[in-house]
């Protein structure tokens, strides 16, 4: 499946929709009366990291996710929070593969596993010999991370925001207008001020966008106060 047939679209019990980009392989999958997005990204380059793979958010359902990464070289399961709901796979998935977690210290004493490696704001993360970069969003939780990679030419800027970012707003911060200003501070600052808008955004949950498609309401946004 080529990047122009990708949409992003998954459904709980369907198939996985798959990205095939210039140097990396995203494989989207939804699980979980939750609707959880479960990202698995791999290295299709030419180097000796080829093959190698990163799962963003073990999130439920270890059978499906298990069968999404048959196969792969996981060296990596990345927890991009601490909610319940992101990481009820973790325990099963690093059973049968023996990947490493990673996850923000913030939130690494919420996972149901030892965080074997804690990353902070600016540190990277391997995908065999691609790179994602660690921004730490502040406010949905304290621990909320993205993690961006930025393609080869013609590959473009991709983003997984985790529940940071969605189509139409920021994450809930249930009411918190301090962690509301946090969150929306850290999203503008560390994703739309220095990110093109054809960034494409891969969220947590539900359908991706772009960040050209919601910078227009970063106004609206802080206006409404979630």
């Amino acid at each position: 499946m080529s990047a122009q047939t990708y949409t992003g679209e998954v459904t709980v019990g369907g198939p996985a929709d798959v990205r095939e980009l210039p140097g990396l392989t995203i494989r989207k999958l939804a699980v979980s009366e939750m609707a959880n997005n479960a990202y698995l990204l791999t290295d299709t380059g030419t180097g000796p990291g080829t093959g190698q793979s990163v799962l963003v958010d073990a999130a439920a359902e270890p059978a499906a996710l298990l069968a999404l990464i048959a196969g792969a070289d996981l060296r990596a399961v990345v927890t991009t929070h601490g909610h319940w709901d992101h990481h009820r796979a973790l325990p099963e998935v690093v059973a049968a593969t023996g990947a490493e977690t990673i996850a923000h210290p913030a939130d690494a004493g919420d996972l149901p596993v030892p965080v074997t490696r804690t990353v902070e704001h600016g540190d990277t993360v391997a995908v065999g010999d691609q790179t994602l970069e660690v921004v730490h969003l502040r406010g949905h939780t304290p621990g909320s991370i993205a993690l961006v990679w930025r393609g080869p030419e013609g590959a473009g800027t991709h983003v997984f925001t985790g529940d940071s970012l969605f189509p139409g707003g920021v994450g809930s911060t249930q009411q918190d207008a301090a962690r509301f200003t946090s969150l929306i501070d850290d999203v503008e600052a560390r994703l739309f001020d220095v990110l093109p808008d054809d960034t494409w955004v891969y969220p947590g949950h539900g359908n991706d966008t772009t960040l050209g498609a919601e910078r227009p309401h970063l106004g609206e946004w802080r206006a409404r106060g979630w």
